[in-house]
């Protein structure tokens, strides 16, 4: 997880950073004294988590949060209690530190961060499943002049085959003048992989893997060495 620092006192971005690399495997991206110097910066790159200070030169940590282009987690950490409340209403604040900041103090934030990451990720997946579910994923394919409506999640797999794709469902295949490119780019990728040049593949639809090859319904299907490891990351592993 990517960082950033913004106060502008010196011993404030320390005792950060030396809780942050001492307790985590964040990476500390950038420190700034001023506000606007990272506005400058994240005008450029991209972070996943900002430590803020309220009270800066010119703009203020309120100020900073108004101009953010995309919603990053932020922790204040301040010495001012009294703006807590107007803090949380912010829906990308995770936690409100109090300096001196200790490390049991620390502690807690840190738990809070990981619990408002897994708060998002499983709201992404609900809506992404909600979406799914709600469009069903259908789409028409030109078979013999006739345009036939297909569920996507009826697909086992696409076999190229020079220059027509094979589709294979759980019912039936057909034949399709077309390319796997132009396939792989319309269809959603977080569910058809390609394995191999000549297959793009239902991940859901996997039944089991071994070395090289794997198995949807009764048919075996290569997995190339370069694409094998990202396969394995879309899975859900225990």
């Amino acid at each position: 997880m990517k960082c950033i620092i913004i106060d502008d006192d010196l011993l404030g971005r320390t005792v950060i950073r030396e809780l942050v690399t001492s307790k985590t495997d964040y990476i500390i991206d950038a420190e700034f004294e001023s506000a606007i110097d990272a506005i400058k910066y994240l005008n450029k790159n991209t972070v996943d988590l900002i430590f803020l200070d309220i009270h800066m030169p010119v703009f203020n940590g309120f100020d900073f949060i108004d101009t953010l282009k995309h919603k990053i987690n932020v922790v204040f950490v301040t010495s001012d209690k009294e703006y807590a409340i107007n803090a949380f209403e912010y829906d990308n604040v995770v936690d409100y530190i109090i300096k001196p900041v200790s490390a049991d103090r620390f502690d807690v934030t840190l738990k809070k961060i990981n619990s408002f990451n897994e708060i998002k990720l499983n709201l992404k997946n609900k809506s992404l499943k909600n979406a799914t579910e709600n469009t069903g994923l259908s789409f028409y394919i030109n078979v013999d002049k006739r345009f036939i409506k297909m569920d996507a999640n009826s697909i086992l797999y696409f076999q190229a085959k020079g220059d027509y794709v094979i589709i294979k469902t759980e019912s039936k295949s057909y034949i399709v003048n077309n390319t796997l490119k132009k396939l792989e780019s319309k269809l959603p990728n977080d569910i058809f992989f390609k394995t191999h040049r000549s297959y793009l593949i239902n991940t859901k639809k996997i039944i089991d893997i071994e070395e090289n090859t794997l198995l949807i319904g009764k048919d075996i299907i290569p997995i190339s060495r370069r694409n094998r490891p990202q396969l394995m990351k879309t899975l859900n592993l225990l």
